[in-house]
């Protein structure tokens, strides 16, 4: 009796019967991490599953046997399943990635194409046969499901979590296995002319080349993705966001049964495609990479638009700060009397989707900055438009001689309470120092800040303009429909990218050096810290509340019953709640008994410790 996959037509072709896929030199890719795609599932049959056919053509359904009617069985509430698995799935993402399970190969829309594949000489043929094509990044295969990994001879065993004392240690050995047993089982697919780039791992980044023509495709092990991402993602012992697949702390993962994770994943795969333009990357930064290559091509085809082609590393400071050039903002104080009294809520608020919105407001600079010294740096400052992009060694006052308030953290991290500083500032933080106290800033001069050095840079546009319209019009789709899975994806990208921007060792290939702008990230941070800041001094103006401890974005106040602090306004920036618990007697007499911020911060982080896993706008995950 033949198998399933034996009365398919493609296994038996020693041709393909299309071209391969084909990434021609348009497509930038890394070779070490090009971005990947994600497929969808097929929905389930009513009767006996489909006898598989040749790809083309519609599989036949076995007819049901008529029975005797059975007894009706006792009503049973349907078991309850997160709102975005119930989302349509669309076909955007068909030619560009499949989705390979122990049952079957189906394209992302749900679509059956073969039997099972049940060795890396039948990926090869399905690879080759399917003719995917890039969108963004190189086209995707998903291997989806234990089974699918073991049909293929992909099994590992690390060990068991009570084995280590930490995820990464377990991490290490599964990625370590896992390369060597991709070594010995891709002999099929190299034989027949396949290249590897790089070692194999969760991602199999695979090449050939056709004339002068090179066809790429990533494989990606689902069951294995984890042994990748706990590297960059995972906190305290625990797996964190894993890209398109979400997160399984929050919620958010695949199903755990095969088809319906299949189908989930195609859905998100054609979701990216509609709504992003490309194929979902390795990590959530190379996706958002991924968007902004894409504007680069456009607009580079078109001749409209702002192009950004070359680095922009920080350029050699005298007197460089420590650590970010930008710090955000980590700041906690302990309430008195008048902070508790009358209050019975803590309330954390936060802007929303803080570092997407100023990327999209910001002009940047880029080009071969401009050094200049003394009375020259300072008159640079000073323009018809105000200054421009580039870098600033300043003087910061001493805080305690100027009019502040008690009770928000200095206008500048690197500010000191009894002396002044010298430190080197972005165009977004001059302009913050230069602004009255009432807007959060310190109602400086130029003169003031004794400018004496600057790197200014000779262009300067709304480069992220189009990309950050992309990524919010997405959100926003994401938002309307209840797709928490998405939303945070998309939460990912942005915030992966800005925070990856900072470093040269994500952007190595040629094609991607444009991605390592570390004053882009610098200048989104200060905006989004002077901007709370602005609104910490209307709050403080409006409701005589001040806040009790920030993080990045974050700003918690202790508030009375009905106290609102939060912007009307739904736009991205403004602040929205993003937690609220009860002022219980226990956590008052906590917070009241405090001896040093230490001791506030443990009280508030008990306090929120329900919301840990909560849906989180803050971006203090860069």
């Amino acid at each position: 009796m033949s198998r399933p996959w034996e009365q398919i037509a493609l296994f038996d072709l020693h041709q393909p019967s299309a071209p391969d896929p084909v990434i021609d030199d348009a497509t930038e890719i890394d070779a070490e991490h090009p971005d990947i795609e994600v497929l969808a599932e097929p929905e389930t049959a009513a009767a006996q599953p489909p006898t598989p056919t040749a790809p083309g053509e519609t599989p036949t359904v076995a007819a049901e046997t008529p029975t005797a009617p059975a007894a009706e069985p006792e009503p049973t509430a349907p078991p309850s399943r997160p709102v975005w698995e119930s989302l349509p799935v669309g076909a955007e993402a068909d030619e560009h990635a499949l989705i390979v399970t122990a049952a079957g190969t189906y394209t992302p829309s749900g679509r059956e194409l073969t039997g099972p594949v049940d060795s890396v000489d039948k990926l090869d043929k399905l690879v080759r046969w399917a003719a995917l094509t890039p969108l963004g990044s190189p086209p995707q295969v998903w291997i989806v499901g234990q089974g699918a990994c073991e049909s293929l001879g992909w099994v590992i065993d690390p060990g068991s979590e009570d084995d280590f004392d930490d995820m990464e240690a377990l991490r290490t050995r599964a990625a370590t296995d896992l390369t060597a047993v991709l070594q010995a089982t891709l002999t099929p697919m190299l034989s027949a002319g396949w290249e590897l780039r790089g070692d194999p791992g969760h991602v199999v980044h695979l090449s050939r080349s056709i004339g002068k023509f090179t066809s790429m495709v990533d494989v990606v092990i689902e069951p294995y993705v984890w042994t990748y991402w706990n590297k960059d993602f995972g906190w305290n012992n625990r797996v964190g966001e894993m890209g398109i697949l979400g997160s399984p702390t929050a919620g958010t993962y695949l199903p755990d049964e095969d088809l319906p994770a299949a189908r989930e994943l195609g859905r998100r795969l054609a979701w990216s495609a509609k709504h992003l333009g490309v194929l979902p990357g390795p990590t959530p930064a190379r996706t958002g990479a991924a968007i902004v290559d894409k504007i680069k091509r456009e607009r580079t085809r078109t001749g409209k638009g702002l192009v950004v082609t070359t680095a922009g590393p920080v350029p050699p400071l005298d007197g460089a700060p420590r650590g970010d050039l930008e710090p955000a903002v980590g700041w906690t104080r302990v309430p008195d009397e008048q902070d508790l009294d009358g209050t019975c809520r803590l309330v954390s608020i936060d802007q929303r989707a803080a570092y997407l919105a100023s990327a999209g407001m910001l002009e940047f600079g880029y080009g071969q900055p401009t050094h200049v010294t003394g009375g020259a740096a300072a008159a640079a400052a000073v323009g018809d438009k105000g200054a421009p992009f580039g870098l600033w060694r300043v003087t910061l006052p001493a805080a305690q001689t100027l009019s502040l308030p008690e009770k928000l953290p200095p206008p500048h991290p690197h500010m000191l309470a009894d002396q002044p500083v010298q430190t080197w500032v972005t165009t977004v933080s001059l302009d913050g120092l230069c602004s009255p106290v009432a807007d959060g800033g310190i109602g400086a001069d130029i003169d003031d800040l004794d400018v004496t050095e600057a790197w200014v840079y000779p262009q300067q546009g709304r480069v992220l303009d189009k990309w950050a319209k992309i990524l919010r019009e997405a959100r926003k789709v994401s938002v309307d429909t209840e797709d928490a899975a998405t939303k945070r994806f998309l939460g990912s990208c942005y915030k992966g990218y800005i925070g990856r921007m900072v470093n040269p060792d994500m952007w190595t290939a040629t094609r991607m050096a444009h991605h390592h702008q570390p004053l882009w990230r610098a200048a989104i941070i200060a905006h989004c810290r002077w901007r709370g800041r602005r609104v910490a001094m209307r709050i403080g103006r409006e409701h005589n509340r001040w806040p009790v401890r920030t993080v990045t974005d974050s700003w918690v106040y202790l508030l009375a019953e009905g106290e609102d602090i939060a912007d009307p306004s739904a736009a991205l920036g403004k602040m929205s709640v993003e937690k609220d618990t009860p002022l219980t007697d226990p956590l008052r007499s906590a917070l009241a008994s405090a001896q040093d911020v230490h001791e506030v911060n443990l009280v508030i982080r008990a306090a929120f410790a329900d919301d840990d896993f909560a849906d989180d706008e803050g971006e203090g995950a860069l």
